[in-house]
């Protein structure tokens, strides 16, 4: 099973862009997804997660007003709606799925990751 990330690319400040992550095994359920971002030299950051079975989502404080995660479990697929981008959001952005919360030490799949740049 593969995580596939897209959506990422170059945006100017203020502006919104919706990542998708696809499981590309059609009999694959994962039970809790998130996504991450890392931007160079800093440490990987939790940004949201989303518990599959009822949908219960989690967005770190910090990034709530902007950010939103969904599901869309007939295609197997999580979004993450960023709005109101600053350049301080670029960075690389990682789709996982199979861990607790927002410990990315504690997932055991990841995405290749899409890169979000914003200026």
């Amino acid at each position: 099973v593969q995580l596939v990330e897209s959506g990422g690319g170059s945006v100017q400040p203020g502006t919104s862009l919706k990542l998708t992550c696809t499981a590309t095994s059609p009999s694959y359920r994962s039970y809790c997804m998130a996504w991450f971002r890392q931007a160079p030299g800093k440490e990987r950051e939790g940004i949201a997660v989303i518990y599959t079975q009822r949908g219960t989502t989690f967005v770190t404080p910090s990034l709530k007003d902007r950010f939103t995660i969904s599901q869309d479990n007939t295609k197997k697929t999580v979004y993450l709606q960023m709005n109101f981008l600053r350049p301080d959001d670029t960075a690389m952005y990682y789709c996982a799925a199979d861990g607790t919360g927002l410990l990315h030490r504690s997932y055991k799949r990841w995405g290749q990751g899409t890169q979000v740049t914003v200026s």
